[in-house]
């Protein structure tokens, strides 16, 4: 990038406010910085949905190393976030992540253990004994063992976050645009300018694509297709009268998932493939959770057999239909258009990595904190997949 350059991120939720953080805060980054965020009050968008999870087990070392730094960034948030001097606090609250298998799946729990301790993660393998032993509350009659992520793991506040990288980068002199983006105008290998809907034209050195669910769109206007899809996802609130100490996030081997919410309890569970179309509406399908979530969950835990359905809402993953893994980084052919998408679910978890790495990518042309080549765009191009077992 030339000095001086202007960026227009298109996107203001947690990803696209990571990278515009990153650039503003390198020493050396000289030029302006605008983000174009059509919901100012982020009510609709991925991140506010979210349940906040941060996780070490991934099977795949660049996503175990994108969460590494994750914690390292949480750890000290304040001295990368506050303004003023203010504390930052996201409410992050480390309980970890319990995957649990039956005998068809256990190898694959020992291998993916391999891969994690090899990494450095703070990951336990369980049998039945230890599962008994720790969370009696849980049948296990069924399970063959469980890995415990020990330390780095648990959930936070995702809207907290969002607003912390928000005001952070607004005090370091980026520009919030609470505007539609329209149309790219592109001439050759390069994108010139964003269009916005009440036709302003933002001219830009170079432009990331942040937008979340909305990202094979922005692609489109400049004739690329993208992959990426409007996937719906529920979470599920509801109370229990019998009380369960010391529960982690558990995801169930059907994939049901559970964790506590204060007093309460969230649950959920990602549909099959052929049962999963494109979605924007916020519609919340009851049934799923009483005809498929529900005898799961009083099957794993005897006490959710008596609860109380309290709340419930929908969000959207960005889901990428290759392989549910980051796009990260320029178009093969327009070079001055960055990609920051896909995440399938784990981009608020991603965020400060992936923030810091497209910054380094717009200012220098490479990666240097951390190798996040294998996300690259021509994979989608190419269709060679990135295998990650633990998708939740």
């Amino acid at each position: 990038m030339q000095k001086g350059e202007d960026i227009v991120i298109i996107g203001g939720g947690v990803i696209g406010s990571s990278i515009a953080y990153f650039l503003k805060s390198s020493p050396g980054f000289d030029g302006a910085v605008t983000v174009i965020e059509k919901d100012p009050s982020y009510e609709f968008g991925s991140t506010a949905r979210s349940w906040g999870g941060v996780r070490q087990q991934f099977t795949t070392p660049e996503n175990i190393r994108i969460s590494q730094f994750t914690q390292e960034f949480l750890s000290d948030i304040t001295r990368y976030l506050a303004v003023d001097d203010t504390p930052v606090n996201v409410n992050y609250y480390e309980a970890g992540y319990l995957f649990l298998a039956e005998d068809r799946h256990i190898w694959q729990l020992y291998g993916n253990n391999l891969l994690q301790r090899g990494e450095g993660d703070n990951v336990s393998l369980l049998d039945t004994e230890d599962l008994a032993r720790g969370f009696p509350w849980m049948n296990v009659s069924d399970l063959a063992g469980g890995s415990l992520g020990l330390s780095g793991e648990g959930w936070l506040d995702a809207y907290s976050l969002n607003q912390a990288f928000r005001k952070k980068a607004i005090s370091l002199g980026v520009a919030y645009l609470a505007k539609e983006a329209a149309g790219l105008e592109r001439r050759g290998n390069r994108i010139n300018a964003v269009m916005l809907s009440d036709g302003t034209r933002l001219s830009a050195g170079a432009v990331v694509n942040a937008a979340g669910v909305l990202a094979a769109a922005v692609a489109g206007w400049a004739d690329i297709k993208l992959d990426v899809r409007p996937r719906k996802r529920y979470a599920f609130s509801f109370s229990c009268r019998e009380e369960i100490l010391g529960c982690p996030l558990v995801i169930d081997p059907s994939g049901v998932h559970f964790r506590p919410e204060g007093k309460q309890f969230l649950a959920g569970c990602s549909p099959d493939p052929e049962n999963d179309p494109d979605c924007t509406d916020f519609d919340i399908d009851y049934g799923w959770f009483e005809e498929h979530i529900w005898p799961i969950l009083a099957h794993r835990v005897p006490a959710f057999e008596a609860i109380k359905l309290e709340n419930a809402w929908a969000g959207h993953y960005a889901y990428n239909l290759l392989d549910q893994n980051a796009i990260l980084g320029p178009h093969p052919d327009i070079r001055n258009f960055y990609f920051a998408n896909g995440f399938s679910g784990h981009g608020l978890q991603q965020s400060p990595a992936v923030g810091r790495a497209i910054s380094e990518l717009i200012q220098f042309g490479e990666y240097r904190s951390l190798d996040l080549s294998r996300f690259n765009f021509a994979r989608m191009v190419t269709g060679d997949a990135i295998l990650e077992h633990n998708i939740v």
